[in-house]
């Protein structure tokens, strides 16, 4: 049986699942805090896309206090990989060159970046010689 992709999240809702992955489980008023911090939200607004979110099944909810507690129901790197291919898909073709290429154009990247990026290649070079 195969499993099914996560949802893909809205960029509001990804913000949110961004505070969870970072901080753990917390409460509304967590978020919605630390949500603040980088542009007004409503505190209202945070608890409905909570609760929306609790619909797609991208949080969980714990009911077991006064306070309800939320935790993200979706991996971070699989979401991430999730956005990704869509990404790649729809603004590249489905080229990861195309998109590497962009990326690397488009900025500086120092001494320790491509070193990494080589060390990256030869690693799927080596997994795809030994297929």
């Amino acid at each position: 049986m195969s499993k099914s992709p996560p949802p893909k999240p809205t960029e509001s809702e990804l913000e949110i699942l961004q505070v969870l992955w970072q901080h753990g489980p917390n409460t509304v008023r967590f978020v919605n805090d630390q949500l603040s911090q980088k542009r007004d939200v409503g505190y209202t607004t945070t608890l409905k896309l909570l609760q929306l979110m609790l619909e797609k099944n991208l949080v969980h909810r714990e009911d077991d206090s006064r306070t309800h507690v939320y935790r993200a129901a979706v991996k971070e790197e699989e979401t991430q990989g999730v956005l990704l291919d869509r990404f790649v898909e729809a603004t590249f073709g489905g080229s990861a060159m195309k998109l590497v290429m962009q990326a690397l154009g488009n900025r500086s990247t120092s001494k320790e970046e491509l070193d990494q990026i080589r060390s990256l290649l030869n690693e799927i070079e080596k997994q795809k010689d030994e297929e």
